[in-house]
């Protein structure tokens, strides 16, 4: 928020924090050793040379409870004493307070911000046009402007599901693009697990502006979740471009789908565009829909409650993936030729299949796909 001037050593470290906003991924991971988010009283951060960064002094800014910031000293000599450290405690309350009071003010117009995200994204026609009015104008959003839709997405280890660290770290990518980004181009929320973001465009293709957008919020997710066991990688899902902000809703349905199918499907790039995804376009309507227990095949409903076929459908979907190819196929799954054609007949066998009937093929293919969607096929690794 603030910074002194300082004419001692240099601290690349520092000067990341002052002019671009933000810190590398090591050093996060370097600070959380220090449990800074639970800090009471001051912390001693030592010099790390592989870093870069001097030996500094956390003090926690809190109101009560409510962690607000946090002040730091950097100690070059580490000479700091405990009256000079006392004193900036001190300091550390009085600047506890006028945050606090910047805070409840901040609070408001960020509550009526994300509101109408929500109304804007989640809900009906009219309340859409009323919640793009409120963005535009209360200065968030420049009604000039076209929008694209972003949805972040972490993907979770086995077991483990968002919690505020996640949302936390979530926050800060989506504001460290937003400062990355011209003023009143971009609004974002927070949305259980996933972080939107709505981007300004300026006319209908504007697909530069877009990619650059797509890198920075790339970039600051992957800094901002580094470090945190319970998020195992990250997507991202653009959905198309929209003229006007009132609807941004469109927009938001694509990029959420574009994400699910990027958490779900090997294959598809980390960072999925609706507009490329082909055949995964047409699974992710379907999906939507009320499927109930639809199977394409009905091989594959024996096989889908048989745990032991389950490196024979991962076989089979490898194949298919690769049109078929054998070499190609043996090759990604490390596999001898031999084996694999034993499990392709084993698969025939088993499911009741003709895998030389191209309709057969874009049936089991499709299944496939589909399952994944719907949690009935869940392949490992």
């Amino acid at each position: 928020m603030v910074h002194s001037r300082h004419d001692e050593l240099p601290d690349p470290v520092r000067h990341a924090s002052i002019l671009q906003r933000c810190v590398s991924a090591e050093v996060l991971a370097w600070l959380r050793r220090f449990e800074l988010a639970k800090a009471r009283h001051p912390v001693r951060i030592p010099r790390n040379v592989s870093l870069g960064m001097l030996p500094r002094i956390c003090i926690p800014i809190r109101h009560h409870d409510l962690l607000l910031g946090y002040l730091w000293l950097i100690d070059a000599d580490e000479s700091m004493g405990s009256e000079q450290i006392t004193l900036a405690e001190t300091t550390a309350q009085d600047l506890a307070s006028a945050l606090r009071r910047e805070a409840l003010a901040g609070e408001l117009a960020s509550n009526r911000e994300r509101e109408a995200i929500r109304n804007l994204l989640l809900c009906g026609v009219d309340a859409q046009a009323d919640a793009a009015r409120t963005l535009i104008d209360g200065g968030h959003f420049d009604p000039s402007l076209g929008v694209v839709v972003m949805v972040a997405r972490p993907v979770f280890t086995p077991g483990a599901e968002p919690d505020d660290q996640v949302r936390l770290a979530l926050e800060h990518a989506l504001i460290d693009t937003r400062h990355r980004v011209p003023v009143r181009h971009a609004v974002h929320l927070v949305s259980h697990g996933d972080g939107l973001l709505l981007f300004g465009t300026e006319g209908e293709v504007d697909e530069p502006m877009v990619n650059r957008c797509v890198s920075h919020l790339d970039h600051a997710l992957q800094t901002a979740l580094s470090g945190l066991e319970q998020v195992s990688s990250t997507v991202i899902g653009v959905g198309q471009p929209r003229s006007e902000l009132a609807q941004a809703r469109d927009s938001y349905v694509e990029a959420e789908q574009a994400a699910r199918i990027a958490a779900l499907t090997p294959g598809v790039s980390r960072i999925a565009r609706w507009s490329q995804l082909g055949i995964y376009r047409v699974l992710a309507l379907l999906f939507r829909q009320d499927l109930g227990e639809l199977v394409l095949h009905p091989g594959l409903e024996r096989l889908f409650t048989d745990p032991e076929a389950l490196p024979l459908l991962q076989t089979l979907e490898t194949y298919l993936d690769l049109s078929g190819n054998a070499l190609a196929t043996s090759e990604r799954l490390k596999l001898h030729r031999t084996s694999l054609y034993y499990r392709i007949q084993r698969f025939e066998y088993l499911a009741g299949a003709n895998l030389k009937d191209g309709n057969e093929r874009l049936c089991l293919h499709l299944g496939l796909k589909l399952a994944r969607f719907t949690g009935r096929y869940r392949p490992v690794g």
